[in-house]
């Protein structure tokens, strides 16, 4: 009888042998992936500033402004968009989770149903033609994870929805970013506008004093149309500022999500000052300070685990289930213990000859893992090129607004000292007038670098992530 149980004691060898060829074409162990831990600014110089806070716009001091940024993270499309994609992603995590671990169902039948006259049990040796049958049961069903391809396919998804998560808390920056550099440009028309209106008044002083000299025949005709003309172009820079302060409440209420009409009073006021510099770690901790960043980090570690999760494909699925559950053809047994039919069994899934179909789903991981870091270093790249050009875009204008200090101060003295001639009867106010022009028009230039410069500082605000900070590392 012993030589009866040889074929016994080979089948585990053979079942190795089998799993041994079904794995031959298994990938090598891939190199983890090395991204960069500091963002590439060699020659930006630092004084220690502060990162942005998470309500960095609030050190503007305009209550405004808050409100406007308030009403736009409460209904804002675009916000709601991002929230979408979160919620959506999380939605994924239970799938993917459900997917794993055991699996218990219950089903219950009932069925009727008649035999063949020419079947294997003809009803004239049962007796009967018609007969009914009930099954209930509860069956369980196990997949061991030996290989961690389901717990590799969860912690993908979960790094997904952290990237979805990160991606919602760059919208909202560039939500608040935007509205604030919309709300400032108002303020500057504003600003403007009044420059403006008084430039007009000027010239048509101007004009006024030009046709009385005509009149009185000490100026030729030309003069009183090169007056027209000034005062024509006082009023297109006028019209061309209101219109630029309606599309900007446009804008605001496009990106409030509300009508024109819904948006709160604003009141002109004076541009803020803003600081300069930069934070004295920023090389460092910008890839910690942006959404973007960390997001594009979050899918790298989401592209990797399906990369591991396509590897462990090669490896065979053992699972087990099991039945409990009882079967009659009369439901007044169905309950007897009579009635019980369990089951049990183990299965193993081998792939063996699939067409190709594993290494094709792995290199798609791998490229879509290739795509993932080379996002993540193009994010990298273009953050520091953001913090690098708002920081030399602010210096250059800090540098301008000093010169242009001088001129102002200058036009105004020259407006002085204009106005002192024709108060002594030196000569007419024509002279103060031109040089009140030339002030206004210094004035003007100045608060188009204040609204540039503010406009940079709120680049960069956005630039350095307005306060975001990644607490979990992926």
């Amino acid at each position: 009888m012993r030589p009866r149980r040889a074929p016994a004691r080979l089948l585990p060898a053979s079942l190795l042998a089998v799993c041994i060829a079904g794995c031959a074409g298994l990938p090598p162990k891939p190199t983890p992936v090395k991204l960069s831990t500091d963002a590439p600014l060699s020659d930006l110089a630092s004084d220690a500033r502060a990162w942005p806070a998470p309500d960095w716009w609030k050190h503007y001091q305009d209550p405004d402004l808050d409100q406007l940024i308030d009403m736009g993270m409460v209904s804002s499309p675009t916000l709601a968009t991002a929230h979408a994609r979160f919620d959506t992603a999380r939605q994924s995590v239970r799938i993917a989770g459900a997917a794993a671990g055991a699996h218990l169902d219950a089903t219950g039948d009932a069925s009727r149903q008649r035999l063949s006259d020419n079947g294997l049990f003809p009803p004239q040796l049962l007796g009967f033609h018609w007969y009914n049958q009930y099954d209930l049961g509860v069956q369980a069903s196990y997949t061991f994870d030996w290989w961690g391809k389901q717990k590799d396919s969860v912690e993908a998804a979960m790094d997904e929805a952290h990237a979805a998560q990160a991606d919602r808390s760059a919208a909202a920056l560039l939500l608040e970013s935007s509205i604030a550099d919309t709300y400032f440009g108002w303020q500057a028309d504003q600003s403007r506008l009044a420059l403006a209106r008084e430039h007009e008044a000027t010239v048509i002083r101007e004009r006024s004093i030009t046709t009385a000299r005509i009149r009185a025949e000490l100026d030729s005709a030309d003069d009183a149309q090169r007056a027209d003309l000034s005062v024509a172009a006082a009023r297109e820079q006028i019209a061309a500022l209101e219109g630029s302060a309606r599309l900007r409440i446009v804008a605001l209420a496009a990106l409030v999500g509300r009508s024109p009409a819904e948006l709160p009073a604003m009141t002109a006021k004076p541009l803020p000052a803003i600081g300069n510099g930069l934070p004295d770690d920023v090389k460092i901790d910008l890839i910690a300070r942006r959404a973007d960043l960390t997001a594009s980090r979050w899918r790298v570690e989401a592209a990797e685990k399906n990369r591991e999760s396509a590897r462990a494909e090669f490896y065979p699925d053992i699972s087990i289930n099991a039945l409990i559950g009882v079967q009659s053809i009369d439901v007044g047994t169905l309950l007897r213990y009579s009635s019980r039919v369990p089951a049990a069994t183990a299965a193993i899934h081998l792939p063996i000859f699939d067409g190709g179909r594993l290494q094709a789903r792995y290199g798609a991981t791998q490229a879509a893992l290739d795509v993932a870091v080379a996002g993540y270093q193009d994010t990298l790249v273009s953050a520091a090129r953001e913090v690098a050009t708002q920081a030399t875009s602010r210096a250059q204008i800090a540098a301008q607004r000093t010169q242009r200090l001088i001129e102002v101060d200058a036009a105004q003295r020259l407006t002085q000292s204009a106005a002192a001639r024709v108060r002594q009867g030196v000569t007419d106010s024509r002279a103060e007038l031109t040089a009140t022009e030339s002030w206004i028009q210094q004035r003007d230039a100045l608060l188009q670098l204040d609204a540039a410069a503010l406009s940079s500082d709120i680049g960069l605000q956005r630039a350095l992530g307005g306060g975001y900070e990644r607490i979990t590392a992926p």
